[in-house]
């Protein structure tokens, strides 16, 4: 029987392998990569992994055949038509603003909660993201850092709310940005915005955490949008 670490350790890893499944687009009937890449991709352990996979497959999300693989289930209605729905009513602006609501104090929760581990993940993405050698990679890393700090909060609903802003904000028909430089210059203001709010959580400095968040989104909206 699974202690209330272990449970909580592997609902946060059925939550990374749901994202990963969802990240990358992998429809209904798709296969997933084998089991030693995911370890690789998720940063999990073997044991971890396989407790993820029973509770998506648990859960009908994927379905497993001895010999074939791990597929993607077929979903019928239900969350995912209400997030599409969801999705093609929202503007980025509007999306953006939903993020500046919610994602501080996801970052203040972070700070209260975060164990050494968490933060160490949280380091792991502003490293990665500085070191992006294209905007793609960049968003990414950028991505990863978002779900990291939501992941230190160690709240289920909490990662659960940042998952669902998440998937619709990949939906948004977001307008395309141009990019004057091939990779992310190296004094993008996200970088050092993405190290406070780091360091504010590692302290567990619960203000610093909020107002290093709202402060990077803040600064994102208005390279994007402007005043908007």
């Amino acid at each position: 029987m699974l202690s209330r670490v272990d449970e909580t350790v592997a609902d946060n890893a059925a939550a990374r392998l749901h994202a990963f499944i969802a990240d990358g687009n992998y429809g209904a009937g798709d296969r997933l990569p084998p089991e030693r890449q995911l370890i690789e991709l998720l940063g999990m352990g073997r044991g971890t992994l396989r407790r993820a996979l029973k509770q998506l497959e648990r859960d009908g999300l994927i379905w497993r055949h001895v010999g074939k693989g791990t597929f993607v289930a077929r979903r019928h209605g239900g969350c995912g038509d209400l997030l599409a729905n969801l999705a093609r009513q929202m503007t980025p602006v509007r999306m953006m603003r939903a993020r500046l609501c919610i994602e501080p104090a996801i970052a203040r929760e972070a700070a209260i909660n975060a164990s050494r581990e968490a933060t160490a993940k949280i380091d792991i993405a502003v490293k990665r993201a500085r070191a992006a050698a294209s905007w793609a990679e960049y968003e990414r890393q950028d991505d990863f850092f978002h779900r990291a700090v939501a992941e230190a909060t160690d709240n289920l609903l909490l990662i659960g709310l940042f998952e669902t802003l998440n998937r619709v904000q990949r939906e948004v028909a977001w307008s395309a940005v141009e990019r004057s430089t091939p990779r992310p210059p190296p004094d993008h203001s996200s970088f050092a915005e993405h190290a406070t709010v780091a360091r504010a959580i590692a302290a567990h400095d619960t203000e610093a955490a909020f107002q290093g968040m709202r402060a990077h989104l803040g600064s994102v909206s208005a390279r994007l949008f402007g005043d908007a």
